[in-house]
């Protein structure tokens, strides 16, 4: 079937240089496990306790179905659309548009709150330089709003890597990462063996949960603290080989296993549950000074800062070029489109982007507490990612629901594990949205309480379908007629060395 949409021969062309290690460091990098581990352990303590660990464990089960259905679906069709085109093709476009609008949205509120983050990381190691004050203003890195000051500056240092093209921006993240896990592994493993709060079995079973309501919601947390590794994905435009990006993702997933069941398993040895949720953001912070004298004990808030600034560098990544797919589909507008005619990123987008996540950090300086802006934030992703994980899943098993008369195990691979991972994430996702519902009878912008929970998803998917429908009925996108995303070797992509050559296209099985 033609592409509803061909680039322009005479337009800047997105270049294709990138291969499996960059896909492992673009995946890596936005799944931020030294960030994750940093601030998000507090989050999941605070309802999974002492079996944060299993609720890690079990929280991989449906996202590696989820990262297994992205590969597969890959495989038969690379595109930077990901989920957005492959939703849209097997379940039909208005799921598949709010699959790359939850995608879109859910990015610029992690870049808004990340940016915050990144300030209060940086304020910690002034603090820790002896710089507490500065004409008289505090800086204070448990503030929203002079760590959100400090985050502004950082989101312009990234969006000026980002515009410069993806190959320069992955070299920077593979050493920042080889850094920042270095530091993390070697602090952890040593807490790990001088920590003196007891080990216990119990730590990995996960019916030693208290609630239904515990662990719902600490899945959630759990599912967007694996948030990441799909970024991988977006990059199919300029990766070599499309089983390139598939390989980067599924590595850089499995090593965020490991490295977050020894950064739980360590923080627990150091520090009891309360610690944990008390320190929150500055967790690792206290991690570094409870096992080694300064400097060291600023490594870890160093590593820290290198995750949080290569978190954000990798989130707009994804972002960008997601857009860029629903902009040549003319479900979004030409802006989203416009390459850079040297680097070849698509550099306004990624303006745009970083535009809009300024705007919403600043609107949230209005939650005076760090933490509980953190825990706004990732609630609110929690239940949108899981729905787009959800969907995309879905997608691999309608696709290839011929599979289930193909043997055990294709139909496992193909069918009976994307179903059963969409259902799980699909099942979460319900019970949440029924028990922030029930728990509160008013309205308070707290974490606390439900209402409020349930209204920036609840914004966001009605914002998602006034634009879908201005796309279908004002702008007359091709891709609510059709359900299919232009597809990727549809464009003319540069090669290393055959500037003009064509991409094959995949062979459908």
């Amino acid at each position: 079937m033609p592409s509803p949409v061909q680039q322009d021969p005479g337009q800047p062309r997105m270049r294709r240089s990138l291969g499996v290690k960059d896909g492992v460091a673009i995946a890596a990098s936005s799944t931020a496990a030294t960030t994750s581990i940093g601030i998000g352990m507090g989050s999941l303590a605070a309802y999974a306790g002492r079996q944060t660990p299993a609720l890690l464990l079990l929280a991989f089960l449906p996202i590696l179905g989820i990262a297994l259905s992205y590969a597969r679906l890959n495989r038969t069709e690379p595109n930077c659309g990901s989920g957005y085109t492959w939703v849209g093709r097997s379940i039909g476009p208005w799921p598949g548009f709010l699959t790359g609008w939850v995608v879109l949205i859910g990015n610029v509120i992690f870049m808004a709150y990340t940016g915050a983050v990144t300030g209060s990381v940086v304020l910690q190691f002034l603090n820790k330089l002896g710089l507490h004050s500065v004409w008289g203003l505090r800086l204070d890195p448990s503030s929203t709003g002079i760590s959100t000051a400090v985050g502004l500056v950082a989101l312009v240092v990234v969006t000026v890597t980002a515009i410069t093209g993806v190959q320069s921006a992955t070299r920077l993240q593979m050493w920042l990462l080889i850094f920042e896990y270095a530091v993390l592994l070697v602090f952890c493993g040593y807490a790990l063996f001088i920590g003196d709060q007891p080990f216990s079995l119990s730590w990995l079973n996960p019916f030693d949960i208290g609630s239904p309501q515990a662990l719902a919601q600490g899945m959630v947390i759990a599912v967007f603290i694996y948030w990441g590794w799909d970024a991988a994905f977006s990059v199919n435009e300029e990766t070599r080989n499309a089983s390139d990006a598939a390989r980067g993702g599924l590595i850089a997933l499995v090593a965020m296993l490991g490295l977050f069941l020894i950064g739980a398993l360590a923080f627990q040895r150091v520090m009891s549950t309360g610690e944990l949720m008390h320190n929150g953001p500055q967790a690792l912070t206290f991690l570094g000074s409870s096992l080694a004298p300064e400097p060291w004990a600023s490594l870890p808030l160093a590593a820290l800062i290198c995750s949080a600034f290569a978190s954000l560098q990798s989130s707009v990544i994804p972002t960008a070029r997601g857009a860029l797919a629903m902009a040549r589909d003319r479900t979004l507008g030409p802006v989203w489109q416009r390459l850079h005619p040297r680097y070849g990123s698509p550099a306004v987008g990624t303006l745009v982007i970083m535009a809009l996540a300024a705007l919403l950090a600043v609107l949230a300086v209005g939650i005076p507490k760090l933490n509980d802006m953190i825990l706004t934030a990732v609630n609110s992703i929690g239940l949108t990612v899981a729905l787009y994980y959800g969907l995309t899943a879905l997608a691999c098993a309608v696709r290839f629901r011929s599979s289930l008369r193909d043997g055990v195990v294709r139909a496992l691979r193909d069918v009976v594990v994307p179903a059963a991972s969409a259902l799980t994430l699909f099942g979460l996702g319900a019970y949440l949205v029924w028990d922030y519902a029930t728990m509160s009878d008013h309205f308070e912008a707290s974490p606390d309480n439900g209402w409020f929970m349930l209204l920036l998803p609840a914004l966001f998917l009605l914002l998602g379908l006034a634009t879908a429908a201005w796309a279908k009925w004002v702008r007359r996108a091709p891709y609510f007629r059709t359900g299919r995303g232009t597809d990727a070797d549809a464009l003319t992509l540069p090669m290393d060395g055959d500037a003009g050559a064509p991409l094959p296209r995949p062979v459908e099985s």
